[in-house]
C-alpha cells in the first residue's frame, strides 16, 4: 500500500488514543465528552476551506498537549481503510454513492474485497472510534448520522446556491458552466442517494444537524467563527 505521510500521522494519532484508558466509554453529557464535529456538504459550499480554518481556532480552544485537531475531507475514507488495514485501491468501490450492482458482486466472487456492506460497516466503526476519542473533523460518509448518538458532536449542513457553486466549480476545475454544473449535479446526487440508500434519511433534513449554513454571502472566516462558536456553546467554553 503507498505510503502517505498525512495516513501515517493520523493512525499513530488515532492507535494512541484508542489506547488511552477511558477512550471507548461513554459521556453523559457533551460537557463530558471529547468534542468533535461533523460537516455535510453540498458539492462546493466550501468544506474544505472550512476545516482549514476551523483547526488552528480548536487547537487554540480544545487541543490538548499531542492531542491537536485532524481534518478528515476527501482522505477520510482512505484513513478508515488503512486503519482497518485495508488496501486504498478499496477507495473506488466505495463512493459516497453505490457501486453498480454487478460490479460489487463480481469484485466479491473473485476475492477482490469483502463484500461492500462489510467494508462500509468497518468503515462506520473506525468513524465511530474517531468520535469517542475526539478532536476530529469529518467531512461526508454521513458522519452526522453515524455519531448522532454521540454527545461531544457538532453537526453542520453547508449549503450555496447553484450559481454560486457552479462558479467556485469553474474555478477550483478550470471547466465552463456545463462542465461544472454537470459535476455540481452528479456529486449532489450521489451524495443524496448515498445517504438514503444507507439510512433512509434525506440529506436536506435540517433536523439531522445543529447548523445550517449558506455559504453564499458568507466569508470562509465568518463560517468557521460560527461553527467554533456553535462548538463552545455545546460544551460550555466561553
Amino acid at each position: 500500500m503507498p505510503s502517505h505521510t498525512y495516513l501515517d500521522h493520523g493512525l499513530t494519532i488515532l492507535n494512541t488514543r484508542m489506547q488511552e484508558p477511558g477512550a471507548s466509554s461513554s459521556p453523559r453529557s457533551a460537557g463530558e465528552a471529547p468534542p468533535f464535529i461533523t460537516l455535510s456538504r453540498e458539492a462546493c459550499a466550501g468544506a474544505t476551506t472550512l476545516g482549514q480554518l476551523l483547526l488552528p481556532l480548536l487547537d487554540r480552544d480544545f487541543g490538548l498537549e499531542s492531542k491537536s485537531w485532524m481534518f478528515l475531507d476527501k482522505n477520510l475514507l482512505n484513513f478508515a481503510l488503512s486503519s482497518r488495514q485495508l488496501p486504498e485501491r478499496l477507495a473506488d468501490m466505495l463512493p459516497e454513492d453505490r457501486i453498480s450492482e454487478i460490479k460489487g458482486i463480481i469484485g466479491e466472487l473473485v476475492g477482490l474485497h469483502p463484500p461492500l456492506w462489510q467494508l462500509e460497516q468497518q468503515i462506520g466503526e473506525t468513524i465511530l472510534q474517531l468520535a469517542r476519542s475526539g478532536r476530529v473533523i469529518f467531512a461526508g460518509r454521513a458522519a452526522h448520522l453515524l455519531t448522532w448518538s454521540l454527545p461531544g458532536g457538532f453537526h453542520v449542513r453547508l449549503v450555496a446556491s447553484k450559481e454560486t457553486r457552479i462558479r467556485r466549480m469553474m474555478d477550483l476545475r478550470k471547466c465552463d458552466w456545463a462542465a461544472a454544473e454537470e459535476m455540481i449535479g452528479l456529486s449532489d446526487t450521489a451524495r443524496r442517494r448515498f445517504v438514503k440508500t444507507n439510512f433512509g434519511t434525506d440529506i436536506d433534513d435540517p433536523h439531522t444537524y445543529d447548523l445550517v449554513i449558506n455559504t453564499d454571502r458568507l466569508s470562509p472566516a465568518a463560517v468557521a467563527v460560527l461553527v467554533h462558536e456553535g462548538l463552545k456553546q455545546r460544551h460550555s467554553i466561553r
